[in-house]
């Protein structure tokens, strides 16, 4: 009976309701509206009254009365979409890093103020519910964090767009840092319930594993092969919305979640065996359960690659049921959708693709191979050899036989074409081929992604140079047309004004706050960098940042910090490419020449490390180490006081950042030249006010180019020094013997000072130093130490030093992510902006209203 009366009310609602442009309770923007539609959230939704709740329920209804109204916009997105059957970009990535939620849906909505004067109405504060929210634990850093960028972006620019991905039970691991040792802890980012998503259960895929492909004819009596899985899970949709910045976009990043087909086996549990009744769900839950396994072992691989194909067979499923629900043919669905890869992890993709369209929908090869390599495009994300993916044939076609014997055919007949090119070379043939065959046979993911997709791309200038240059230097000789370059680029609203809204207000108070939506206006600045009443302001900014670093430090790192003295920051994976151990030996070496010469002129530093190393990584964690074991000593010095202090921000992410980037004054970008892609965390930095010191190296050199060089700090060898450096034969114990400082800096480590008297712990370290140095440390450190001495130097003086800072926030425009997605837009993707008016409350309306055009039918 009451469930009866409960659906007779519902179908009683009309259909336009909490879609009127009106707004109202629903989805009202003022302060009453917005005052009583928490209160409703709060008592109806959560059963709560406000003298009983807890913060995280404070937050859970704040977070769900903004959640209405970013959904209307969701509704309205769709409704625009199906009625000009938009072509779409679908971005597909093994990571997303979003960050918190709450407060970019506030300022995309325009109504950080007036809800944070409705909590203040109710005795409320919005910072706590904004401090509350739990970071989404769905990448490990640059990547996501870029995939997140571009969502932010492909929204603020009205480009039609859904990201695709995976949603992971447990996320990267938060990093507990335990007698200086980096400590895994499982991230239960889902613990608290997630506000943000919607379930659709209704949207299902079904993805098979192993068994078997067979032959079949066809009622025209065509050969077909169809692939019967060994076992079979389903992908069930998860939908996270993604609000473009004061415009009425709103677009899905829509994760999949692994379930088993039958969930509980009833027979086995009545005989007793109540392990076998639920091993299904088991099984294949796991494939969703946690952001990147362990791949060191036979069963972390045999996972990982179970994860890519999983998330990549429910996206393109979904893509193409949204083809067919528009009623468009199959062979045209490279001009519906724009599919990006970002990096190797979603290229089976390509073969994928192929089977749905051959076996699934008996298409004839060729049409297929058309479609496929017209809907693709790849970025490559390193040039790091081991970051290039690669699967054992032997467990690929254990796990996807049937993509196996595609992935054969798309070898053989790009091969062909290989061999006409070249006639007669074979040893060509054996490096562009998709199966390394040189000892273990591997399947080469990226040599698969670049041969099915129209545009592969770099991510930097230099990077994408040399990309051509050495890991595709084939491809790019065979197809020069394909390879194009797209700077990576961060968004201004999370790396400005959600992160820094002191440097927000002072911006839009001399420029307005048009900046936000176009980041080259910032160049209006330029003239204020001799400003002395600006420059002021610029500084009472950077001090009020450091202030609070300095409070948080002391909370969560238990080190003390003077905030006037210079904020010398590296936060960033912990990587031996990206050279943390450099920036050590620097540290260790003012150290010394301060025991030694106590009145050295060296200016207040304090020196801020941050970031993750991967579990397996033995040397990044001893790196880790020995930060913390610097630290210690350092720290404790009374002589040296205040002069110098280091410390570790534990579990870098994107929530912790928001309080880094705007407190640096150094920003650190050193790694050994050729190998950063790009990076953006050097991009974060400079938008917030800090100078770079940094080799030529990723994205480093386009920001060298727009800030100008007398605003940035270079040093270090180049791409083209260092291999002539490697190709001579590189000894890094002559460079240990001929250096007196970098000697004592090596000797002091060596000694035990540093580990109580311990010689062997740092062992490691020191030997690969001396013995190999692969990213040549001791060859850059004199360069770096040099470098140094003109930070100091320009530390000393404050007036020119913020006119630098200024003229970095001035010159940044370039790296907006908006200017990443409008690069693809033009080079790659062939789109342009769909605009969701207000005509957008008739549409959805009627969309819903359509049968058979209901919004679970379509993507977003």
């Amino acid at each position: 009976m009451n469930k009866t009366r409960s659906d007779s009310r519902k179908s009683a609602l009309p259909l336009s309701a909490g879609l009127s442009p009106g707004g109202g309770i629903r989805t009202g923007l003022t302060v009453a509206e917005l005052k009583q539609a928490f209160l409703d959230n709060l008592f109806c939704g959560l059963g709560r009254v406000p003298m009983a709740a807890t913060r995280n329920d404070i937050y859970t209804a704040l977070a769900l009365t903004i959640r209405d109204r970013v959904f209307k916009q969701g509704v309205r997105t769709m409704g625009t979409y199906a009625e000009q059957d938009a072509r779409m970009v679908a971005y597909l990535s093994a990571e997303f890093l979003p960050g918190p939620h709450l407060a970019n849906n506030l300022l995309s909505l325009g109504i950080v103020e007036p809800t944070r004067q409705a909590l203040a109405e109710l005795g409320l504060n919005l910072d706590e519910a904004l401090e509350q929210e739990e970071e989404p634990g769905l990448g490990n850093g640059g990547l996501g964090r870029l995939a997140s960028c571009f969502l932010d972006s492909l929204a603020a620019l009205e480009v039609p767009a859904i990201g695709y991905g995976i949603r992971y039970e447990f996320g990267i691991f938060d990093q507990a840092i335990r007698d200086g040792w980096q400590a895994e802890i499982t991230d239960k980012w889902l613990r608290l319930g997630n506000p943000w998503e919607i379930a659709r259960p209704e949207v299902v895929h079904q993805v098979g594993f192993g068994g078997r492909s067979e032959s079949w004819t066809d009622e025209q009596g065509r050969s077909r092969i169809r692939w019967v899985p060994g076992t079979v899970v389903k992908g069930v949709a998860y939908d996270t919305p993604i609000l473009g910045y004061h415009v009425g976009t709103c677009h899905h990043l829509r994760l999949w979640k692994a379930e088993a087909i039958e969930s509980f086996d009833f027979a086995a549990f009545n005989h007793g065996d109540y392990y076998r009744a639920v091993d299904d769900k088991m099984q294949s839950e796991n494939i969703t359960k946690v952001l990147y396994p362990n791949d060191e072992i036979i069963q972390g691989k045999h996972l990982r690659l179970q994860q890519q194909f999983f998330f990549v067979s429910c996206s393109l499923q979904d893509m193409i049921r949204v083809h067919l629900v528009l009623q468009r043919p199959l062979d045209k669905f490279h001009e519906k959708w724009a599919i990006q890869l970002n990096d190797t992890h979603p290229s089976i993709g390509v073969a994928e693709l192929m089977r749905l369209l051959v076996d699934e929908h008996q298409m004839d090869w060729d049409t297929a191979w058309n479609v496929t390599r017209n809907t693709f495009a790849y970025t490559n994300h390193t040039l790091l050899p081991e970051a290039l993916e690669k699967w054992p044939v032997g467990l690929f076609g254990q796990l996807l036989p049937r993509h196996l014997e595609i992935i054969y055919e798309i070898n053989a007949r790009f091969l062909q074409q290989v061999r006409a090119a070249f006639p007669g070379d074979d040893a060509r043939i054996a490096r562009m081929s998709l199966i390394d065959e040189s000892g273990e046979r591997y399947v080469r993911m990226a040599y698969l992604a670049t041969v099915g997709s129209h545009h592969v791309n770099g991510v930097a200038r230099i990077h994408s140079d040399l990309l051509k240059q050495t890991v595709m230097h084939d491809f790019a000789q065979l197809w020069p047309e394909k390879f194009c370059n797209v700077t990576n680029g961060v968004t201004p609203r999370r790396f400005i004004a959600i992160s820094n809204p002191p440097l927000a207000r002072l911006l839009t108070e001399h420029i307005n706050e048009g900046w936000l939506g176009d980041l080259h206006q910032l160049r209006r600045l330029e003239p204020l960098a001799e400003d002395e009443s600006f420059q002021q302001h610029f500084r009472e900014v950077k001090f009020s940042a450091k202030h609070a670093l300095a409070a948080l430090l002391k909370e969560r790192a238990g080190v003390e910090v003077n905030p006037d003295s210079l904020f010398d920051i590296q936060v960033k994976r912990i990587h031996e490419y990206k050279r943390q151990h450099l920036n050590v030996l620097h540290i260790l070496a003012l150290y010394l020449q301060l025991k030694r010469n106590p009145a050295a002129d060296i200016p207040a530093r304090t020196f801020i490390f941050g970031g993750k190393a991967a579990p397996g990584y033995f040397m990044a964690k001893l790196i880790i180490k020995l930060i913390h074991a610097v630290a210690d000593v350092v720290n404790r010095d009374a002589g040296i006081g205040e002069r110098l202090k280091v410390a570790f921000f534990p579990d870098f992410n994107v929530k912790n950042a928001q309080h880094i980037y705007p407190a640096g004054d150094l920003s650190e970008q050193i790694s050994m030249a050729g190998k950063e892609a790009s990076g953006t965390g050097n991009m974060k930095f400079s938008l917030n006010g800090a100078l770079t010191i940094g080799t030529l190296d990723g994205a480093n050199v386009e920001i060298r180019e727009e800030v100008c060089p007398e605003n940035f700090f270079l040093f270090g060898l180049t791409v083209d020094e260092i291999k002539e450096l490697k190709h001579r034969g590189y000894r890094p114990r002559e460079i240990y013997e001929q250096n007196a400082t970098l000697r004592g800096v090596l000797d002091f480590i060596a000694s035990g000072a540093l580990a109580g008297g311990d010689t062997n712990l740092f062992r490691p370290l020191v030997d690969n130093l001396l013995f190999d140095d692969p990213f040549l440390v001791l060859a850059d450190f004199q360069a770096y130490a040099d470098c140094q001495e003109r930070v100091s130097a320009l530390w000393r003086d404050q007036r020119a030093w913020t006119r630098k800072a200024i003229l970095n926030v001035a010159r940044m425009g370039k790296f907006s992510s908006d200017r990443s997605i409008h690069d693809y837009c033009e080079q790659v993707w062939r789109v342009g902006p769909v605009a969701v008016g207000p005509s957008g409350h008739s549409m959805a309306t009627e969309f819903i209203t359509r049968p058979t055009r209901t919004p679970e039918h379509f993507a977003a």
